[in-house]
């Protein structure tokens, strides 16, 4: 489907494809006339630099895109001050700030698109470079976690519709799910717990608040430890998530169809948005960091 790459190993290979956001057509002018995309310095991936770069379309471009189309192999990386970038810009406090400029060879057209089912807005997603090429869709993309691909590959035989990654909009704080599902009277959160990480004892406080976070606005937390997905996956897991499911009413798959951006205050619908400057996020591991990505 694409062009061939060198081998490489496991550890390697995680993060040699970065999937972007392309937040407006202006950008995507950009890419196709001059070649290249930026990324804050201080926002870009802990997986750096990647050899690939694929683009994420969001309403943008139309009520129903929501998908990759683009990508192309990096030439190389260097860092400019916006005003480089930008020489036609009006001076602003802005203007010093540094980005890395990714040139790319050439811009490249998938076959096929990689879809979003539910409308949602993506920052970045670090993945390697079977995954993109094999993906049917955005959530298949995600290489954050071995039990999170594990408990994932069971929903797309059960034909479960979860989104991996869910951002979740709490007052101040953005807590990212690893699943979530969307049922008819409720949503659920599906956590698939490291051994080591979640046994700290530091952890148990935060998971709690969490939850409770989660819960108090309509959302059931299932969580899984590996051993549980390792070797009780369809005997333990499965059931009680299809349990959970059918007594919040069964899955709603209402907002597949519809392609409108959600816009709920509060709850499932609010995704991270690129360019909307400083916000915290609180995600799973417990970190609480800024992103400002204009």
């Amino acid at each position: 489907m694409m062009a061939k790459r060198g081998k490489s190993n496991k550890d390697e290979a995680r993060g040699e494809i970065l999937v972007a956001l392309l937040p407006s057509k202006s950008d995507f002018a950009i890419l196709q006339e001059q070649g290249w995309y930026r990324i804050p310095v201080r926002s870009a991936p802990k997986r750096w630099p990647p050899k690939w770069l694929a683009f994420y379309q969001p309403k943008a471009f139309a009520p129903d895109s929501f998908q990759v189309r683009y990508f192309g192999k990096v030439k190389h990386v260097e860092v400019k001050k916006r005003r480089e970038l930008f020489p036609n810009e009006l001076p602003s406090e802005k203007a010093g700030k540094e980005y890395y400029k990714l040139t790319l060879h050439k811009l490249e057209e998938l076959p096929e698109p990689i879809l979003s089912e539910r409308p949602r807005r993506l920052l970045f997603i670090p993945t390697t470079w079977q995954k993109f090429a094999q993906a049917k869709q955005m959530n298949d993309l995600f290489d954050d976690s071995l039990l999170e691909d594990l408990l994932w590959e069971e929903f797309k035989k059960l034909k479960i519709r979860a989104e991996r990654q869910w951002y979740l909009i709490m007052k101040e704080v953005r807590y990212l799910l690893d699943f979530a599902l969307f049922c008819n009277d409720g949503h659920i959160d599906i956590e698939t717990d490291g051994d080591s990480w979640h046994a700290i004892p530091e952890r148990i406080p935060l998971d709690n608040r969490r939850d409770n976070d989660i819960a108090s606005v309509g959302w059931h937390v299932l969580r899984f430890n590996g051993k549980q997905i390792r070797e009780s996956l369809q005997d333990e897991c499965v059931p009680n998530i299809l349990k959970t499911i059918d007594t919040l009413g069964g899955l709603n798959d209402e907002n597949l169809v519809s392609r409108t951006f959600y816009t709920t205050p509060n709850d499932t619908g609010e995704q991270l948005t690129l360019f909307e400057g400083k916000a915290e996020y609180q995600v799973d591991s417990g970190a609480a960091y800024n992103l400002e990505l204009d």
